[in-house]
């Protein structure tokens, strides 16, 4: 070998060698949108221990909607299927339009809050007498022994059957205060209330003027109350505009007392021409021991005929340095423990 061949040799060593100590990192692998297959929306993200759990609303024909799927993960990339936690033949008085749940643990029981039956006023543009279900349903409450179930019914009948302050029973979301105090909001077509559970979820505390439902509406509220807190501050996002259509999009505002007032300060996520349409219905997951915070909500995917054609998708949510939040970016790749 020549001292020509032998130079040539050696510097293609070091190319070699040089090249693998530069190599790129490799990245995080995240969980990509939507986070799991079929039609699903007003997802309930929630941590329990240390587990990400989405409770959906399988989202179909109201006929359709008779059941419950769940899903958890570890981090946040690998979901598990928990297939039907919930049904019509477990609750006695829900035939079917199982909507938007919220789970919530106490004392070692989890507690499933959901909505069925599409329940309307008399007289209202959407009651029809001969339809069973605008005539019977609310928000039911089940119970078991592991965020996966199997769920039962927990009161035999509805928590709340009828409308107060014209808020149709759906929606409910359950939150649990720095005290332990459990609240509720719930309500559609406009209209919110704001409930104090008692200690058994089997109905309702008074507020200091002896009333139970305190109406508590943003402006433009539609529907898809949630709540979380941050730095001392309450944040109160809903849903506006039209479910079945783009329109649909997130807004919130923020308060020192989880009463409110709530002025609405913006909107946070709609639709985006270049990824999604109808962005809305959410939740919040904060990943434990950070500062990283997470939306769960559901969108349609372009193109999109169908109204029932919804996934559900995580992402950031991140905030400004006076506390606000930050336009959400919806993204195809998701997000991850690192998010």
């Amino acid at each position: 070998m020549t001292l020509k061949s032998k130079t040539n040799c050696f510097l293609f060593a070091l190319i070699i060698v040089f090249s693998g100590c530069t190599k790129t990192p490799k990245q995080a692998q995240k969980s990509g949108n939507p986070v799991f297959e079929g039609w699903y929306a007003d997802p309930e993200g929630i941590v329990f221990g240390d587990e990400f759990w989405i409770y959906p609303t399988y989202s179909d024909d109201y006929e359709k909607q008779v059941f419950f799927d769940a899903f958890s993960s570890k981090d946040l990339v690998n979901w598990k299927k928990h297939s039907k936690v919930l049904d019509t033949t477990i609750i006695s008085w829900a035939n079917q339009a199982m909507w938007a749940p919220s789970v919530v643990e106490k004392d070692g029981k989890y507690y499933f809050f959901f909505g069925a039956n599409d329940l309307q006023r008399k007289g209202s543009v959407y009651f029809d007498e001969n339809n069973a279900i605008n005539q019977t349903g609310g928000i039911g409450i089940a119970v078991a022994d592991s965020p996966g179930g199997p769920y039962k019914d927990y009161l035999g009948k509805p928590l709340i059957d009828d409308f107060h302050n014209d808020a149709q029973p759906i929606d409910q979301f359950v939150y649990r205060d720095t005290d332990n105090q459990f609240y509720m909001f719930y309500g559609g077509w406009g209209k919110c209330n704001l409930v104090k559970l008692n200690d058994d979820f089997t109905g309702f505390i008074p507020w200091e003027d002896s009333t139970i439902y305190k109406d508590i509406t943003p402006e433009n509220y539609v529907e898809g109350p949630v709540v979380f807190q941050r730095a001392g501050k309450y944040y109160f996002m809903w849903s506006e505009g039209g479910w079945t259509n783009g329109t649909y999009k997130v807004a919130y505002g923020m308060a020192d007392k989880i009463t409110g007032p709530f002025q609405r300060i913006g909107t946070i996520l709609e639709s985006d021409e270049n990824v999604a349409t109808g962005a809305g219905h959410n939740s919040v997951m904060q990943i434990p021991g950070t500062d990283n915070w997470l939306i769960v909500y559901h969108r349609r995917p372009i193109p999109n005929e169908d109204r029932d054609h919804r996934v559900t998708c995580i992402d950031k949510l991140e905030f400004n340095d006076d506390g606000t939040i930050k336009p959400v970016k919806m993204t195809f790749e998701g997000v991850s423990l690192e998010n």
